[in-house]
This record gives structure tokens, C-alpha cells and sequence, in this order.
């Protein structure tokens, strides 16, 4: 499915905090928004899953308006994975990824043969197969953010949106979550921090700063030595990864940028 963000405005107390965002994630494209904290990042993903309501502006899916479709319709296309997760869940693993399978029951309905089927799937996927009985509140952060990915996939989205979804794993589990999130080939939106993950994984990304998109456009276009120092501070090179062809950012982590405002 397509998603559409369209002139998007998000205040907060009368101020803007968005203002004329415009992105687009065409079928199957993994889109990445990039920016300094305090960008606005993660309020234009929390208006695509409806967590917040714009100012003005909307979101569209497939050309419909999301916020006209009732929560559990709106939930069998778009499934997030925020940063703010729950963590004291008192259930087993494999009881947090069946909430995944909640848009698709009857109230106190049980899970059947093919929920079971689509939540060891995502248990597989994310490498959480033999946890699942395990107490989610035992897991460490990378287990958890591992089985509320595999609660997003098993609600079989058209649409996945992600903010900073690496957040507490440890380097092969980064690793295996991007090859995952390329294999998938699902619609994506996604913000991430680490640059040379975003230029790796997204085929275009929008650049955010101070509520407004900056620049636009695939890694290799959009992550210039001109645009690191602008937006993001800091001094580096930007060269041709050796073993992948993608950009590959050098920090210069002893001189950042003078001309650059960090918020």
C-alpha cells in the first residue's frame, strides 16, 4: 500500500512543531526519516498511526484518509513500533505477539490454528522462536524490542512504521533486523539515528529540522558533506561503503561543525 503524508501541521499548546510535511512511501518502499532530536520525526510518525491528530493537513492509504477508517480496520494496514513500548507486561512473549492477531478477533474470541501459524512465524523472524514462554518482563531491552517487532509483523501490515526500531540490540541483531526489514519488502516508514543504517536501508529519505522537510530524496543524493555539517553538526566524509557500494559516512568525531546548530 501507499502512504501519504500531505502538507501535515502538529501543534502542541499553539505551537508548531510540524509544519508542511510532506512524505510519501510508495508500495514496498522503505522510506527513512533522518533529523537532529527535537526534528519532528517521531510526532509525523505518530500521526501515521494515528496517535496523533493533526493541526492540518492528513495521511493518506491507498488515497484514503486513515483517520476516516475505524481503529481496528486502520490497524489491520498500519502497524508502529514506537519508542515509548510498554515494558511491564505481565505476560509470556508469546502473549505479547498475540496481541498482534487483536484487529482481526471477536471480542474474547481465541487464537485459531492460523494465528498460531502467523505468531511463530514472527517469533521465527525475529529470532525469538524459544522464548516464547518466557515473561516478557525477564527479557532484556534488545529480547523486548525483538518480540514487539514480531507483535507488529504479526499483525500482517501493509504498512509498517518504525521509530528507531535498533534501539537496544546489539550489532549482529541490527544487522539482522535491517536484512529483514530489505527481505520484507513491506511498505516502511522508519526514523533511525545511525545514518549509515538509514543510507544502507532506505531507498529515499527526507531530512527533517526544526519541523520542516530540509531535503528529500535517495541516501546517496540526500547525505552530502554540505548537508552533515548544516543539519546535523559535525564534520565527515562521505565515501563508497567497500563491501555493500552504499554511502558510507567518516566522522570526524574531534571537529564538529561551527556553522551548525545541535538541538
Amino acid at each position: 500500500m501507499r502512504i501519504a503524508v500531505e502538507d501535515l501541521v502538529v501543534s502542541f499548546s499553539g505551537r508548531a512543531v510540524v509544519c508542511g510535511v510532506d512524505v510519501v512511501a510508495e508500495p514496498g518502499e522503505i522510506v527513512g526519516l533522518v533529523g537532529p532530536n527535537g526534528s519532528g520525526k517521531t510526532t509525523v510518525l505518530r500521526t501515521i498511526y494515528r496517535h496523533l491528530r493533526p493541526a492540518a493537513g492528513r495521511v493518506l492509504l491507498d488515497g484514503r484518509d486513515i483517520r476516516k477508517l475505524n481503529p481496528s480496520r486502520a490497524a489491520r494496514h498500519v502497524a508502529a513500533l514506537p519508542q515509548e513500548r510498554g515494558t511491564d507486561f505481565e505476560l509470556s512473549v508469546r502473549e505479547v505477539v498475540a496481541m498482534g492477531r487483536t484487529p482481526y478477533k471477536r471480542a474474547f474470541s481465541g487464537d485459531d490454528t492460523s494465528d498460531r501459524d502467523i505468531i511463530a512465524t514472527a517469533l521465527e523472524q525475529v529470532g525469538m522462536v524459544d522464548h516464547g514462554g518466557r515473561p516478557f518482563s525477564a527479557l532484556s531491552g534488545g529480547e523486548r524490542q525483538r518480540v514487539l517487532l514480531a507483535r507488529a509483523l504479526a499483525q500482517q501490515p501493509d504498512v509498517l512504521v518504525l521509530d528507531e526500531p535498533t534501539n537496544h540490540l546489539d550489532m549482529r541483531h541490527q544487522i539482522e533486523l535491517l536484512a529483514l526489514l530489505r527481505a520484507q519488502r513491506r511498505t516502511t516508514v522508519i526514523t533511525l539515528h545511525d545514518l549509515n543504517a538509514a543510507a544502507s536501508l532506505c531507498d529515499r529519505l527526507h531530512v527533517l529540522r526544526d519541523g520542516v522537510v530540509v531535503a528529500s530524496g535517495a541516501p546517496r543524493v540526500v547525505l552530502t558533506v554540505d548537508l552533515l555539517a548544516e543539519v546535523f553538526g559535525v564534520h565527515a566524509a562521505v565515501v563508497e561503503h567497500p563491501l555493500t557500494g552504499d554511502p558510507l559516512i567518516a566522522f570526524d568525531h574531534n571537529t564538529p561543525a561551527e556553522s551548525a546548530t545541535i538541538s
